[in-house]
């Protein structure tokens, strides 16, 4: 099994990188762009039957950083990682 999970910074939390990309974007002539976050995909091959509560320890344990970060996880068809 196959899963993705996507961590976010927490509403509220400053993020340099997205100020950055935000800046670049609109100095190379975007315009439009009100705003700009960056996070991060970690994918993980697990064993088949691996517990959804396992898997929300994994990342609420390294993962994420509870404190700043939110996470979403996406559990992955097989078409989609084959």
């Amino acid at each position: 099994m196959k899963v993705r999970v996507l961590v976010r910074l927490k509403p509220g939390v400053l993020d340099p990188q997205g100020r950055a990309v935000h800046h670049a974007l609109e100095g190379l002539g975007f315009a439009g762009v009100v705003d700009v976050r960056i996070g991060r995909v970690i994918e993980i091959d697990l064993a088949d039957g691996t517990s959804d509560e396992a898997i929300d320890e994994m990342c609420r344990k390294l993962l994420a950083n509870m404190v700043i970060e939110d996470y979403a996880v996406e559990k992955l068809g097989q078409a989609e990682h084959a």
